[in-house]
C-alpha cells in the first residue's frame, strides 16, 4: 500500500508569480520574460511530463484571458513562493482583451477593396498613382520567405485587376479563385457602400 502522505501534491493548473529569472520565454509573444516580471504559467503534459508553459500576465490577456480568468479565480498566486508584486486587477487586464479583440477585427484580410487614404500609393501593376479616395484593391502577392510561401498585399487600382491576376505570383487571396474575388471583396470591405460596389465591379470588370 502507498503511503499517501510520501505522494507530491499535483500541481496547480494555473500559476502565477514573478519570474525567478530571466531565462523563460513568453509562448505567446516569444520574448524573453525579465526576472521579477509577473508572468502565468499554464500546466501542460509533454513528452517529458508536465511542466508549465510560461506568459507575459499581458500577454496572456490579450490572447488567453479564459484561462488567466480561471487563474484569478483560483487565486494562482497563492502557490507562489512569494506575492508577485504590482499584479494588476483582472478588469485592467480585461481592458486589454477588448482591445485586441477590437484590433482584429479591424484587421484587414486580402483581398479588400478601400478608398485610398492618401495620394502617394501608386498601382503595382501599371505604376500609376493612386489618387486620394480612389477606389484601390488589394490582391495577394506570394512572396517566398524562409523556405515558406507568405502572402502580401499588392495594391492595384480596380481597371487593373484582371491584368494583375495574370501574374503567376498574383493571387485573388489566400485558395481563392479569380471568380470568386468579387464575393470575397464585399465580405472583406465593411467600409465601402453598395454604391462603392457597383462602381467598384464596373471598373475591375470580367474575371475569369
Amino acid at each position: 500500500m502507498t503511503d499517501s502522505s510520501s505522494e507530491e501534491a499535483p500541481q496547480p493548473a494555473y500559476m502565477i508569480e514573478g519570474a525567478r529569472s530571466s531565462r523563460s520565454k513568453c509562448k505567446t509573444c516569444r520574448k524573453g520574460i525579465d526576472k521579477g516580471a509577473v508572468r502565468l504559467g499554464i500546466l501542460v503534459e509533454g513528452p517529458f511530463g508536465t511542466g508549465y508553459m510560461w506568459h507575459h500576465l499581458k500577454c496572456a490577456a490579450r490572447n488567453q484571458f479564459a484561462k488567466l480568468e480561471e487563474a484569478y479565480a483560483m487565486e494562482a498566486w497563492q502557490y507562489a513562493s512569494e506575492e508577485p508584486k504590482g499584479l494588476p486587477g483582472l478588469e485592467e487586464l480585461r481592458k486589454l482583451k477588448e482591445e485586441a479583440d477590437n484590433k482584429k477585427k479591424e484587421r484587414k484580410v486580402i483581398p479588400y477593396a478601400e478608398h485610398a487614404p492618401s495620394g502617394r500609393a501608386k498601382c503595382k501593376a501599371s505604376g500609376e498613382t493612386i489618387p486620394k479616395g480612389a477606389l484601390r484593391v488589394a490582391l495577394g502577392q506570394e512572396v517566398e520567405f524562409g523556405g515558406q510561401v507568405r502572402i502580401s498585399a499588392y495594391l492595384v487600382l480596380p481597371h487593373m485587376v484582371a491584368e494583375a491576376l495574370a501574374q503567376p505570383d498574383i493571387v485573388a487571396g489566400r485558395e481563392i479563385e479569380p471568380f470568386e474575388l468579387l464575393d470575397h471583396l464585399r465580405e472583406n470591405s465593411k467600409s465601402l457602400s453598395d454604391e462603392d460596389f457597383a462602381e467598384l465591379e464596373q471598373q475591375i470588370g470580367e474575371l475569369r
